[in-house]
């Protein structure tokens, strides 16, 4: 049975409110620098996937509610996550075919143009990192992007979100 409306949305929207969960929960101090990307890797995989549903209106409005929830400069996270997406509705159709550890690198390379475009802003506030350190969640994204695309492909798969 194919998904009949809403409920492919409903799916989208969990995920993605999940990732909002996952973006706020307490880490240890050390920990906190490392802290995956989870609302881009949820963009990214939902562009991939369904590129007809998820794209530049939904990573704005998806930005702006992060800027809110991490108390970040409006438009921080919404311009840089615009650009992951705009970014990712090019190469949709070469990611679907990279192997997993490629399409890894390049998710390595946008969630890294995300830290340093949402840098960038913090930079021009006179708050932003002194080290390389701010592009280590582009890492840790990358080693956790087979978990989440394989956990998102079998949830949609599940609820037959198309």
């Amino acid at each position: 049975m194919v998904d009949e409306g809403g409920r492919g949305y409903g799916i989208i929207l969990a995920t993605f409110l999940f990732a909002y969960t996952l973006a706020v929960v307490p880490f240890p101090l050390w920990l906190q620098w490392g802290r995956p990307e989870w609302l881009a890797l949820t963009l990214i995989y939902w562009t991939i996937a369904l590129p007809q549903r998820v794209g530049i209106t939904t990573a704005l409005v998806l930005g702006i509610g992060l800027d809110v929830l991490e108390g970040a400069v409006l438009g921080q996270n919404a311009f840089a996550l615009v650009v992951v997406t705009f970014l990712s509705l090019l190469l949709y159709q070469r990611l679907r075919v990279y192997s997993l550890w490629q399409q890894s690198g390049v998710v390595f390379l946008l969630v890294g143009i995300n830290q340093l475009i949402c840098q960038w802003v913090q930079n021009l506030q006179g708050v932003g990192a002194t080290s390389l350190l701010f592009l280590l969640p582009a890492f840790t994204s990358a080693l956790l992007w087979p978990v989440v695309l394989t956990s998102l492909r079998g949830l949609r798969r599940e609820y037959r979100v198309s």
